[in-house]
């Protein structure tokens, strides 16, 4: 079995079993809920979650700098090194389209939805496993 191959049997193991134990359990899931749960789906891959918790911290030292400066010149900067770490995740380490293509701003929430997960140690950056969302 080749790595891709059981990367997807990897993904539909995980899925099957989130749909389960919501079927189990009878959750009631907002559609937030729903896309978060999608997005979490999509990144799996370590070095793309680190890319895009780096990327995240760009973009908010850009902010940051933006706002005691009065430049929009570093919000810019920052922004464009965040989604450039994202994108880089995606293509080259999980191997899948971004979703802010088809979903800007649930992409965009659920991104710093997922930066607090991680800051609140609900989400892992070492390994899945210790993931608690």
């Amino acid at each position: 079995m080749n790595q891709a191959t059981t990367k997807d049997a990897t993904k539909t193991a995980d899925t099957q079993a989130r749909s389960i134990k919501k079927d189990m359990v009878k959750i009631e899931t907002s559609p937030t809920q729903s896309f978060y749960d999608f997005y979490l789906d999509e990144h799996q891959n370590m070095a793309c979650r680190r890319l895009h918790f780096a990327g995240s911290s760009f973009g908010l030292l850009g902010l940051a700098k933006s706002v005691t400066t009065g430049s929009a010149k570093p919000l810019v900067k920052g922004i464009a090194a965040g989604y450039a770490c994202a994108w880089v995740g995606h293509f080259f380490f999980e191997k899948n389209k971004p979703a802010s293509f088809k979903f800007p701003l649930k992409s965009f929430v659920s991104d710093f939805r997922m930066y607090s997960d991680v800051l609140r140690g609900n989400l892992s950056l070492k390994d899945r496993k210790f993931d608690k969302a």
